[in-house]
């Protein structure tokens, strides 16, 4: 039986920590269609009233990760008034950390927010990416973290964008059969990890790609498309970078059944395995 939950999440921040863990958490509910409502950079007790307004206009539980007392304090009077259940997702959390560091947590909003050197490393590392996409720039690979290699439509490129946000320097290189990578992949000292994909897989990606970009032509109508989509010749083409990446012993990771984090996550292992 399907159930429907209404799921408020309020935060004083972005919101980004509390949404991945309402939705992890969501993840192990298949039978509940869950709707979130985000209450993001909420640090007044005006922006929090109004909150509670529409909570008890589409009634629902509440996940909450406000750090000031006084805002906390506010909250859970006011899901208490109108009988809705109240999670602080960080409470337990920063008592923890209380009673380890013997420190009392200061209550900042958004202090994991703070323009540091991790900041702008990753600020630095989202500017390689965009400038080492798709093979541009290769005579720059040795300025990479690491640097991602695999044929088309592979998601070479949201892989980077993604560890780029971790501030790692990420390039993509793609690979082409009957073209010669350039000679840079094969000199560089930077670590280099293939990606692939199972070829049906392929195949319908790249067919959603070709109805994208040319909306008004079936894919197929020429040769090109022919081969981009073609079983015999993506299985063809797969075979070739794999053996390919197995010649100059780049580890390969197969992202058939991988979201972009869990890829990214065995990018990081293999780079720290280095």
């Amino acid at each position: 039986m399907q159930h429907t939950l209404t799921l408020h999440l309020v935060s004083e921040a972005t919101g980004q920590t509390l949404d991945s863990v309402a939705r992890a958490c969501i993840a192990q509910f298949p039978n509940t269609e869950v709707k979130l409502r985000h209450w993001n950079m909420i640090r007044t007790q005006i922006q929090l009233r109004r909150v509670l307004r529409n909570i008890a206009a589409d009634r629902g539980p509440v996940m909450s990760s406000l750090t000031d007392p006084a805002l906390q304090a506010d909250m859970e009077a006011g899901c208490i008034s109108l009988q809705v259940r109240l999670l602080d997702v960080l409470d337990s959390a920063l008592h923890f950390l209380a009673d380890e560091t013997g420190q009392k947590a200061t209550g900042h909003p958004g202090g994991q927010y703070i323009m540091d050197d991790s900041y702008y490393q990753r600020i630095e590392a989202m500017h390689y990416v965009l400038s080492h996409d798709d093979g541009q720039e290769t005579g720059g690979l040795n300025e990479a973290d690491v640097i991602l290699v695999g044929v088309s439509r592979v998601s070479k490129t949201p892989t980077c964008f993604y560890l780029a946000n971790r501030g790692i320097k990420a390039a993509n290189v793609p690979l082409v059969m009957g073209i010669e990578p350039p000679a840079t992949l094969f000199e560089t000292t930077k670590p280099v990890i293939g990606l692939t994909l199972d070829p049906e897989r392929l195949i319908e990606i790249r067919r959603n790609r070709l109805t994208q970009m040319m909306p008004d032509r079936r894919p197929m109508e020429n040769a090109a498309d022919y081969a981009y989509i073609d079983l015999e010749k993506v299985q063809e083409e797969l075979h070739w970078a794999r053996r390919l990446c197995r010649r100059h012993n780049w580890p390969v990771i197969d992202v058939t059944h991988r979201s972009i984090e869990e890829s990214s996550a065995a990018i990081l292992e293999l780079m720290e395995s280095r």
